[in-house]
């Protein structure tokens, strides 16, 4: 829950070295290198020149694609150009020292691992088994089941079980939306920075229409203005009026 950005310091470290090892494979292929005995007017020079070419433009690609890995390493979500661009580096090779090809690396968004995702969703689930230890009244013998769906989508892409829309309990749904909106706004995550208000909105709108929370609660969440309640993400004007 503490990962501050998508790879530790000793995964950054070991990529690092791949590019190294990438950036000297360029080096060492280069053409004048290969042939040191060719003078200017030989008659491979233009051959020479265009493979040439080819590296430098190599050496330049992988630069870039070091600054764009650097960027993505940082917890916030990536435009679409340099999203795009990780999308390439996801699918880049290295020769390694032992002249085996490999793939380059890494957490494409987000900040977790599959496994490290896997490890923190868990926790609907105990909650849930927790919560269902507990003796609840009449009234609130639902509080479980709640729960354990506010992490679900209403087009069953959610977790822990992929629940629909009908599947879902309203409370839940209308839990989502106050649970999405806290932790885009919430100040205390050591992984993000926290958003304002209207920014939280956006995303969630965004989630809306891609039918992953329900927009009926959400129009009546923003409409009721039930963000002044949880308090993050708001003007600092408006928190003390």
């Amino acid at each position: 829950m503490t990962k501050q950005k998508k790879l530790y310091p000793s995964q950054l470290e070991i990529i690092r070295h791949r590019f190294a090892l990438a950036q000297r494979y360029l080096l060492e292929h280069s053409a004048y290198r290969k042939h040191p005995e060719e003078g200017p007017e030989c008659a491979q020079c233009q051959e020479i020149e265009q493979l040439d070419t080819v590296l430098a433009d190599a050496k330049t690609k992988l630069a870039e694609y070091w600054e764009v890995l650097i960027e993505a390493n940082e917890p916030h979500i990536l435009a679409e150009e340099p999203l795009a661009q990780l999308l390439e580096l996801s699918r880049q090779t290295y020769r390694d020292i032992d002249g085996a090809i490999k793939l380059q690396l890494m957490v494409s968004r987000g900040n977790l691992t599959p496994a490290e995702r896997s490890a923190i969703e868990s926790h609907v689930t105990h909650t849930y088994e927790f919560l269902s230890q507990i003796p609840w009244t009449k009234d609130l013998k639902n509080v479980p089941q709640i729960a354990y769906g506010h992490h679900e989508k209403l087009d069953g892409t959610g977790y822990p079980r992929g629940l629909t829309q009908t599947e879902i309990p309203i409370q839940a749904q209308l839990m989502t939306i106050a649970d999405i909106y806290d932790a885009l706004t919430a100040g205390d995550r050591p992984y993000k920075r926290a958003l304002r208000t209207d920014a939280a909105m956006k995303i969630l709108r965004q989630e809306a229409a891609h039918n992953k929370i329900n927009a009926d609660l959400l129009e009546l969440f923003d409409r009721r203005g039930v963000f002044s309640v949880l308090g993050h993400g708001l003007d600092p004007k408006v928190e003390s009026a």
